[in-house]
């Protein structure tokens, strides 16, 4: 049996890094919200009749064959890394073949890895009749990309990969819940741009940070998850009302506010594109994932759209073909 899996990457739009426990403790109850995008990472996976373990990882142009699972695991390939994960948890008997591919490109802070986690656990799921609800799924996600960048990881990317559209993710000491709402698509994807800055990022580096300053109760960093707690307090409730008009300003907050919690989060880069963004007319440049590259969304009226593209391309910016999911 050939099983085929697709999830989307996101862009988040308020409450990054409340996610990453237990962050969220430090500020009560809070939201994380994110929008799922066409920005996909796929799976094509089939068991054997023998041992043998057939890997093709399309974006990174790896291909190899092993006569066993055991010798993968001694391989240290990196573009293995995330498939380990998953065969570590899963134990297949028989050999494999498996293929991957992501759109995204590498640290660009569009939860593209996890994405990729999700579609690897779907696809297990299928050959193993596994049949997972939301939480669940997010959790074995969660675990086994912390146990493989060994660094404290948070839940929000892998809800957009699995539950597609415009989620807004509680955090409590309940631990999480989702609610997906109904959204004007049209109205999204007529202002909205992904645009790749050329320098990818670590998300586990800026993140570490402020969580270790926030344990350690350092006061400008607790009033700055304060302030992003608030803001995506904020944005919920404008997307409750349908009030999508108030979205730029509240980027303009979130992206001063993440700025405040972690000079690491903006980079040469990305105020660069700022400034030409501005110049050319957006109203706002929201900074995806945990910066410090990757990538940035920006929103501009529907009528600048198009030359706003290509001017930021003309600087070599890679506008990316990313459209909002319901």
């Amino acid at each position: 049996m050939l099983v085929e899996i697709k999830s989307p990457t996101r862009v988040d739009l308020a409450g990054g890094t409340l996610d990453c426990w237990p962050l969220y403790n430090f500020v009560g109850s809070c939201w994380t919200i994110n929008l799922s995008i066409s920005i996909y990472t796929g799976v094509k996976l089939k068991l054997r009749d023998d041992k043998k373990v057939l890997v093709t990882v399309k974006d990174l142009n790896y291909h190899k064959m092993f006569d066993s699972i055991d010798e993968l695991f001694i391989c240290d390939d990196k573009e293995l890394d995330i498939l380990k994960a998953c065969l570590n948890y899963w134990k297949p008997q028989k050999g494999l073949e498996i293929e991957t591919y992501s759109d995204s490109p590498v640290g660009g802070g569009l939860g593209g890895s996890s994405s990729l986690m999700i579609s690897l656990l779907k696809a297990f799921g299928k050959i193993f009749n596994k049949n997972w609800e939301l939480k669940q799924l997010v959790t074995v996600a969660h675990n086994l990309e912390a146990s493989l960048l060994h660094t404290p990881t948070g839940t929000q990317d892998y809800v957009p990969a699995a539950q597609t559209g415009l989620n807004l993710i509680k955090y409590s000491p309940e631990g999480f819940s989702v609610e997906t709402l109904p959204y004007d698509v049209n109205y999204f994807s007529e202002r909205m741009l992904v645009v790749y800055t050329g320098r990818s990022h670590h998300s586990g580096i800026n993140n570490w940070q402020v969580l270790k300053e926030a344990v350690e109760k350092r006061a400008k960093t607790l009033e700055a998850l304060q302030e992003v707690a608030e803001i995506s307090k904020d944005l919920r409730q404008i997307c409750i009302n349908g009030e999508w008009e108030q979205l730029p300003q509240v980027f303009k907050r979130e992206f001063n506010a993440r700025t405040k919690l972690s000079e690491g989060f903006s980079s040469p880069e990305i105020l660069n594109l700022e400034v030409i963004a501005l110049k050319n007319g957006a109203e706002a440049v929201k900074i995806c994932g945990a910066g410090g590259g990757g990538c940035v969304m920006i929103w501009s009226p529907p009528d600048k759209k198009e030359k706003l593209s290509q001017e930021i391309q003309s600087k070599g910016f890679q506008v990316l073909a990313a459209n909002p999911l319901r």
